[in-house]
């Protein structure tokens, strides 16, 4: 029998971003107690947390201490040292294990497993120098994307080449990382699709999500994608195989391309929640959080009902000062505030959703505000 954690019992989340806050903000409505680990003074998780420890991700002693200080950890992101989690894995207090860690931290190892259970991925080769590059060009061909096995997100680790004029421009990230040269994938659309289970693989099932980004950073999530309902279920049905293959627990995203023929191609997993199911809080019976938090503490798995169409659109940079000029005047919009100090290029700083009667309406609404000009 699997042990519930019950409310006033500590969840420790490690990574204190936005995610991290939106994690503890669902852990506190359900009475549980929440630290967080993370090196930035006042991050957003530590603004709505009990306690926070200060210290960097692979601090051996922190990460004692805040396991220490827990009934159940968590992490908001993938980039964490899987070695110094290894303890808390062998002793249950980490969930959702390791083996989902390690895979989805490593574009070849993902890559691998995809291709091991006959999941469709773009064709792909390791590379580790420019000689190899060329040899693989020659079997990928242009265009294509190099990206470092390790780290990299929003497009950062990443090249997109496009003839042999961009191999020189390959040379630096080759220098110091080994990489993945992928096939590009013609697509129409991309979607994810965000799934949660506990132990006994109870899941919860979110709308698939339309997904548009921009300078690689994500722009709206539309639920539901606008796809037919047979590549919806497709889709989904992917997703769940992965899930069980990797023995998920709490909420995982799977991200896909569309083709034009409506073929779906899986691009990265993340193991946790993702920026394309924010709009899961507005719109409905439970969001993402609150299945990533059942999950880990093993309760029961609600059945996802979706109360509207929705599209949730990101915040970047100086966005979010712009959005604070129209808060008294959007009384359908759904402001979120990250609480985070400094409006840099690229950053994410909150996000607005928006429960919608007609999707095309809401998106030229967006299109037409300064906020995102």
């Amino acid at each position: 029998m699997i042990n519930p954690i019950l409310p006033s019992q500590t969840v420790g989340i490690i990574g204190g971003g936005q995610l991290g806050q939106m994690m503890a903000q669902s852990a506190k409505e359900k009475g549980f107690v929440v630290g967080v680990l993370d090196p930035n003074d006042n991050c957003p998780a530590a603004q709505v947390c009990d306690f926070h420890i200060q210290a960097s991700y692979d601090d051996i002693s922190a990460i004692k201490k805040l396991a220490n200080q827990s009934d159940v950890l968590t992490y908001e992101f993938e980039n964490v040292d899987a070695k110094v989690l290894e303890p808390y894995d062998k002793i249950g207090k980490l969930p959702q294990g390791l083996k989902l860690l390690k895979i989805s931290q490593n574009r070849q190892f993902e890559k691998e497993f995809l291709v091991q259970h006959n999941i469709p991925v773009s064709p792909f080769e390791v590379i580790r120098s420019v000689d190899e590059l060329k040899k693989a060009l020659k079997v990928i061909g242009f265009p294509s994307v190099l990206k470092t096995i390790i780290g990299g997100y929003d497009g950062k680790g990443q090249i997109v080449l496009r003839s042999e004029d961009d191999i020189k421009d390959c040379q630096e990230l080759l220098k110091n990382a080994t990489c993945i040269l992928e096939k590009w994938v013609s697509f129409e659309k991309e979607i994810s699709v965000i799934i949660s289970n506990n132990k006994r693989q109870e899941i919860s099932v979110f709308p698939v999500a339309e997904n548009k980004h921009v300078n690689n950073i994500l722009f709206t999530s539309i639920a539901p994608a606008r796809i037919s309902e047979a590549c919806a279920k497709e889709a989904i049905s992917l997703a769940k195989r992965i899930s069980k293959e990797l023995e998920a627990c709490g909420t995982i995203t799977i991200e896909m391309f569309v083709t034009e023929t409506e073929e779906l191609v899986v691009n990265e997993i993340a193991p946790r929640p993702h920026n394309s199911g924010h709009y899961t809080i507005e719109s409905c019976s439970a969001s993402q959080f609150d299945t990533h938090i059942l999950g880990i503490c093993q309760w029961a798995m609600p059945n996802i009902k979706s109360f509207s169409d929705v599209v949730m659109v990101n915040l970047i940079g100086d966005e979010q000062s712009k959005a604070k000029q129209v808060v008294s005047e959007k009384n359908n919009w759904n402001f979120h505030f990250y609480g985070k100090k400094d409006e840099k290029p690229g950053r994410k700083m909150g996000h607005i959703t928006i429960l919608s009667n007609s999707i095309s309406e809401t998106l030229t609404e967006i299109q037409n505000q300064d906020i995102w000009q």
